[in-house]
């Protein structure tokens, strides 16, 4: 069976809903074959109510965007320049359709495997990791982070106690300051400083 974040040629079916955190009101378009199509998760949206958006000042990288609900919102919140990435296709033309309809001028997506096509240094990460991509791309999305961010960067990402949370929290101890922000519903959200 495929998964969402594969480049598959699924059948389209394009669909719309309404997303309100914190007070910010958008809208996504979604279709088969990206994570999540009917609504915004809860992590992404546990993720995006826990950051200290204020403490967020500079650029800001959002790594397997899919549709791209995290960079849009934290472009609506910020007003910072935000890039988006993911390998799935299907997900990056309905980021740019997202981009338009929010009307956030001040965010790009483009196709990049992780940090493969990245090509300068940001303030920020922010990611819900594509926990069915393995741990092994976990790991490189949220590790390979220090290689990515200016001095003193900061990455937040979102991964769930039966998905790994403990176990990616004594990882990044190894090579970064840890602070988990929010726990909720088995959810973690956690803060790296490298």
């Amino acid at each position: 069976m495929a998964q969402y974040f594969d480049n598959v040629d699924l059948k389209s079916e394009i669909r719309k809903f309404d997303v309100d955190v914190l007070n910010y009101k958008m809208i996504f378009y979604s279709d088969n074959g990206v994570f999540c199509k009917e609504h915004l998760d809860y992590g992404t949206k546990l993720l995006l109510t826990s950051i200290p958006w204020k403490e967020v000042t500079g650029n800001i990288l959002d790594v397997g965007c899919g549709y791209g609900p995290i960079g849009i919102f934290a472009s609506k919140v910020t007003g910072n320049s935000v890039t988006m990435c993911d390998i799935n296709k299907r997900a990056l033309h309905l980021a740019k359709m997202n981009i338009k309809e929010n009307k956030v001028n001040n965010c790009n997506a483009f196709v990049s495997n992780v940090y493969e096509n990245i090509d300068k240094k940001y303030d920020f990460i922010i990611t819900n990791p594509p926990i069915r991509a393995g741990k092994d791309i976990v790991y490189k999305i949220l590790k390979e982070a220090k290689d990515y961010l200016k001095e003193n960067g900061c990455l937040y990402y979102v991964i769930n106690k039966d998905q790994g949370a403990l176990s990616s929290i004594k990882e990044m101890e190894k090579i970064a300051k840890v602070e988990i922000l929010e726990k909720n519903k088995g959810f973690y959200i956690i803060k790296c400083v490298f």
